[in-house]
């Protein structure tokens, strides 16, 4: 791979690739002095124009610079004249520029009227977009001619520059309340046909939907907890409720595990088949019968998997646009969002780094108008604190940012992992996950209690007439190392063991009855 550079490319000018085509580039400069002509005819023309376009939107550099004092005008609610533009001109030193008083004036006598002055000025716009594709695409050809630059680097420059070009020239009009309140009411409509009462994308445990009445469209939703405390496995757990139980659309982007690896997880937790004896092929015939029957409901899953790594946000963006648009899946999961590369601007700041990237993915969320799900980090502060050890808010890792922009921020705490056996009232912690919502936008904050079964890493219902059978060794049981953690992981522990005469408690469907919170 070709090394990295941090080589600094300023714009070509546009004029450069026509030149060599032989065409003049995009613009029409009768447009553009009629309509500076005609924002000095009309007051109140300035609001519409200046929402459409922008000093750099013009061809001609004198006519930029007009723009931006009449620009300047505006946001200081001065009148706008040949004569104020004039004076505004002489504090800027451009006057002379652009041709002096003589041209500003003559501006003005162009037009009879201001009438067509918002369809001018789109044309302008337009103009300006197709000169801006032309400048991104001869960057795209100088860099990609230079050998010392990452063909990665080149990608992610051109998904960037397109995406911020359509971006930039999206306008999204403000709404008035009426049409707002009519979508708003609909949506409580529908909630109210369905069965359960949620209106976003169900997690599949009622105590915790009950909280969050489901994931909801363009939300970002934060996991964070210590290594071992069951991220992945906590959102695997999702994503079979999900697309098994509810027949929803689920992607997948795990950045440190490969597909494989995760679908052996799938495996082991829906046919409570251990780990060692999957990856063995030890099974009995009884037990290949199991696997085989149960995995029926897993293969007609909507649940797509990528496991790409250190996938950058240009690059994640565009897959999950094509899973939208293919596909309609309802619900994206990240595992986990430190492992992901920023762009090559912010290399070198982690910290930076990582707060482009939460910002990145709630635009994401935004634009697809569906929930995601990032799994985080915590740092190790919280090992050191006194007493039960419960996760907070400043213990996310690496930035505040992904606080900020979070719609909710969950932690996942299990005592016993901490080394606390017992909770307040002397009540056994094994096999407890308390899941606690820290930030919640648009609801409460509270715990949640769910029961980790760590022989089949899989989350249920909590039921407190259960306890998970004692350990009787490591014999049965397999550790799956991180190489991110450092041998921390997620998954099983040498400690435990797989007890698989575990007793048939029904909690395959994770459908159980309200248990309050």
């Amino acid at each position: 791979m070709a090394k990295q550079t941090s080589k600094t490319y300023k714009k070509n000018p546009v004029f450069d690739i026509n030149e060599q085509l032989g065409k003049l580039p995009p613009q029409s400069t009768d447009i553009e002095m009629d309509v500076l002509g005609a924002l000095m005819l009309e007051r109140g023309k300035d609001i519409v124009v200046l929402d459409i376009l922008k000093p750099e939107s013009f061809y001609k550099t004198e006519h930029q610079k007009i723009f931006k004092a009449i620009q300047d005008l505006s946001l200081n609610h001065q009148p706008i004249d040949y004569h104020t533009i004039i004076e505004k001109l002489k504090q800027n030193g451009d006057l002379d520029e652009v041709g002096g008083p003589a041209f500003v004036v003559s501006l003005s006598s162009r037009v009879g009227s201001a009438a067509h002055i918002e369809y001018h000025a789109k044309i302008i716009a337009e103009k300006y977009i197709k000169r801006e594709l032309i400048r991104i695409s001869s960057e795209i050809q100088t860099r990609s001619y230079d050998e010392s630059i990452d063909v990665q680097e080149i990608l992610e420059f051109s998904q960037q520059g397109m995406f911020d070009l359509a971006l930039g020239s999206v306008n999204k009009e403000a709404m008035q309340i009426d049409s707002v309140m009519n979508e708003a009411i609909h949506q409580i409509e529908e909630a109210q046909k369905r069965e359960d009462g949620l209106s976003g994308v169900p997690s599949g445990y009622s105590s915790l939907d009950r909280v969050t009445s489901g994931w909801q469209n363009s939300d970002l939703v934060i996991i964070a907890a210590r290594p071992s405390m069951g991220k992945t496995a906590f959102v695997l757990s999702m994503a079979r409720n999900i697309g098994v139980n509810h027949n929803k659309s689920v992607a997948l982007f795990s950045l440190e595990m490969s597909s494989v690896q995760l679908v052996m997880r799938l495996i082991s937790s829906e046919t409570e088949l251990g780990s060692e004896k999957l990856r063995s092929g030890n099974l009995q015939s009884h037990e290949w019968k199991q696997l085989e029957s149960k995995i029926k409901s897993l293969e007609k899953a909507r649940i797509f998997i990528d496991d790409t790594p250190a996938i950058g946000l240009n690059e994640l963006r565009s897959k999950c646009r094509k899973l939208k648009t293919r596909e309609d899946i309802d619900l994206i999961v990240i595992d986990y969002l430190q492992l992901m590369s920023g762009s090559s601007e912010t290399r070198g700041n982690r910290e930076q780094e990582v707060s482009m990237i939460s910002r990145g993915l709630k635009a994401i969320a935004k634009e697809l108008n569906l929930p995601i799900i990032a799994l985080s980090q915590l740092n190790r502060s919280v090992e050191m604190r006194s007493g039960n050890k419960r996760p907070q808010l400043s213990d996310l890792r690496e930035s505040g940012a992904i606080e900020q922009d979070a719609d909710i921020v969950i932690f996942i705490h299990r005592p016993e992992k901490m080394g606390i056996t017992e909770d307040d009232d002397g009540n056994s912690t094994r096999g407890l996950a308390n899941i606690i919502i820290a930030k919640h936008r648009n609801g409460a904050v509270t715990d949640v209690n769910l029961r980790f079964r760590e022989e089949f890493a899989r989350f249920e219902e909590f039921n407190e007439n259960f306890l998970p059978p004692l350990d009787e060794g490591a014999a049965n049981s397999v550790t799956f190392e991180s190489k991110i953690n450092n041998g921390e992981d997620d998954f099983f522990d040498n400690s435990k063991s797989a007890d698989t005469s575990f007793p048939d408690i029904g909690f395959s469907d994770n459908n159980g009855e309200d248990v309050p919170f």
